[in-house]
């Protein structure tokens, strides 16, 4: 029987709502928060996903640079983060019940501190974890009791809702899951920029300084002032002062634990920062098209069986976060 124009735009209407029904059901299932949209993130960890929006992935890898910072167990941003997902779904809110404020919902009424200071990501990361350390066997409590303990809210079992995204987000950001988080993102239309004084592109640049207020002094090399002009593989970013190498040696479990830590968050942080490429431990992440494919095996050139172990680490960027800008 032949169908009507009608009868077919209900059809299409039906099928419509049930692929929004199915997305819907996929991201409830998969993680708590908005939908991700074209751009987005994701850290999956033992068949699990959390889907999150760029915003959502920048604050939870700052949470998670604050803890390596200060050296804290991957169990403390377990907790931050089902923290911070129940108070503001992982966003810097400039409201909330009464005077609460940040991603933690932190009131200056409270003693938190100044509301200009509680809406630094930063700042109230750092006084989350420091009431949290003050609570005495936090790293053996259920995260719904440690959260209470810090928050005091006026219902601690949502904390409950929001643990296993944050063992899944915490496990990647932390390292201790490798290449376990990933962002779809666009390419910008951005001209190119010319070398400054310190032998970096100010894009270049400002990647410097936003790894130097995250992560404190870090061993960094590939660039020099005027320029670097070999020690590089053939139109390498580095000659252009697009390019920054973060060191972690001696190779080791710990050190490329710390190493994931960085990479994780320099992909979380990539649309806003404008980075192109992000390789290590013989992984490459690229933004643009070829980032809807996560972390990829990389095949660095020059490498052959007959190449030396030591320079085969190198290549492979074993001991080193690789991170260019466009």
């Amino acid at each position: 029987m032949l169908m009507t124009r009608t009868g077919l735009k209900v059809v299409a209407a039906l099928a419509t709502v049930a692929l929004a029904g199915g997305a819907t059901w996929y991201a409830v299932s998969t993680g708590v928060g908005p939908l991700p949209g074209p751009d987005h993130c994701t850290a999956t960890v033992g068949g699990y996903t959390v889907a999150m929006t760029t915003e959502q992935a920048e604050n939870a890898s700052i949470i998670a640079a604050v803890a390596e910072r200060r050296a804290l167990p991957a169990r403390a941003i377990s907790i931050a983060i089902a923290t911070a997902y129940q108070e503001s779904e992982l966003v810097n809110l400039d409201r909330g019940d009464r005077d609460s404020l940040g991603l933690f919902q932190q009131r200056p009424s409270q003693g938190w501190g100044t509301p200009r200071q509680i809406m630094d990501p930063y700042y109230a990361t750092n006084a989350f974890y420091d009431a949290l350390v003050k609570v005495d066997g936090y790293q053996e409590m259920a995260i719904t009791a440690a959260a209470q303990e810090v928050q005091r809210s006026a219902f601690p079992d949502a904390y409950a809702d929001h643990e296993q995204d944050g063992r899944t987000i915490a496990s990647a950001m932390s390292g201790y899951s490798d290449a376990a988080f990933s962002c779809v993102t666009a390419a910008p239309d951005i001209a190119a920029q010319e070398i400054g004084a310190d032998g970096l592109t100010s894009r270049a640049e400002k990647v410097r300084q936003g790894l130097a207020t995250s992560f404190g002094e870090l061993p960094l090399g590939g660039f020099e002032a005027g320029g670097v002009a070999s020690g590089h593989m053939a139109g390498s970013a580095h000659y252009e002062g697009r390019a920054i190498d973060a060191f972690f040696r001696p190779i080791s479990e710990q050190n490329t634990r710390r190493g994931w830590v960085l990479a994780h968050f320099l992909v979380a942080n990539a649309e806003r920062l404008d980075i192109a490429h992000v390789i290590f431990d013989d992984r490459i992440w690229t933004a643009g098209s070829h980032s809807s494919e996560g972390w990829r095996g990389f095949d660095p050139p020059g490498l052959s069986a007959d190449t030396a172990a030591a320079t085969r680490r190198i290549l492979e960027h074993r001991d080193h976060v690789h991170v260019d800008v466009f």
